[in-house]
């Protein structure tokens, strides 16, 4: 952000600033960003434009996708021991004797492995309505917290539709139950295992169900070509919690003028 004001002139009258202003730094933006964080306000904002997009007829509709994508952050140099201790919910002896240590230590990121590959951080599990593609629920979870348990958090009861779209990893006959208690109807990819592959005509229904499910692979995909990328240099989860609450609502932001956009050009 300071770089794009003091780079543009367009972007400083944008955000208020004449030429005989101060231009903030990064670090007050930081600042300020902490202040919101400790506001509890983020959620409180991320709901307001939903609201607003309400009023602008872009209401949830189509049915939802839900997906998660991981969010690497910087990796901590721990010992097996340290890493055992952090684990238990413990803090690692002699820790708590070097604040400014322990202020770069990250107690919450957790290690998984996908497709043989370890992963180290969190994830950002997000629902997208299939009309508009809006992020319309979120939640941030360490690395190691399973998909499908998000699902109860993501599940968006004002879309107007009751379709739900997901891949494997939310398959399971405890989800189904939960989707139809709540009155939806489950378009989640088919899943086989060693002994049960599946058959041809689910792999063919799988492919169907992609066709719409890869619309929240656009989202991802606009986050780590246009918004920066999704390495996070936050310590904590709070602070992950506070920064990819912003990205999703600035995610929302840019899909609003790509839309609006759209309009008056078919205009």
């Amino acid at each position: 952000l300071e770089f794009q004001v003091n780079d543009r002139r367009s972007f400083e009258e944008f955000v208020g600033l004449g030429v005989m202003n101060n231009i903030p730094d990064a670090t007050t933006v930081a600042f300020f960003r902490e202040r919101l964080r400790k506001a509890g306000v983020i959620e409180e904002l991320f709901e307001m434009f939903e609201a607003y997009l309400r009023t602008q007829g872009l209401q949830a509709r189509g049915g939802q996708i839900i997906d998660a994508t991981l969010v690497p952050v910087p990796k901590q140099r721990n010992t097996r021991e340290e890493n055992k201790e952090i684990k238990a919910g413990r803090l690692p002896e002699g820790w708590d004797e070097s604040p400014d240590r322990l202020q770069q230590k990250d107690l919450d990121a957790r290690w998984v492995k996908k497709n043989g590959i370890s992963y180290y951080g969190y994830k950002n599990s997000i629902c997208i309505d299939v009309d508009h593609g809006f992020i319309r629920r979120y939640a941030i979870t360490p690395a190691n917290i399973h998909d499908s348990q998000m699902l109860p958090r993501l599940l968006d009861p004002e879309n107007e539709h009751d379709f739900v779209w997901a891949d494997s990893a939310y398959s399971g006959q405890c989800f189904e139950e939960l989707l139809s208690l709540g009155g939806f109807e489950s378009l989640i990819h088919a899943k086989g295992s060693r002994s049960h592959p599946l058959n041809e005509a689910a792999k063919d229904l799988n492919r169907v169900k992609s066709a719409i499910r890869a619309c929240v692979e656009h989202v991802f995909g606009c986050m780590t070509m246009s918004m920066g990328g999704k390495l996070t240099r936050k310590i904590g989860l709070p602070k992950n919690e506070a920064w990819w609450g912003l990205k999703n609502l600035t995610f929302n932001f840019l899909r609003y003028l790509q839309r609006t956009t759209q309009v008056v050009a078919a205009a």
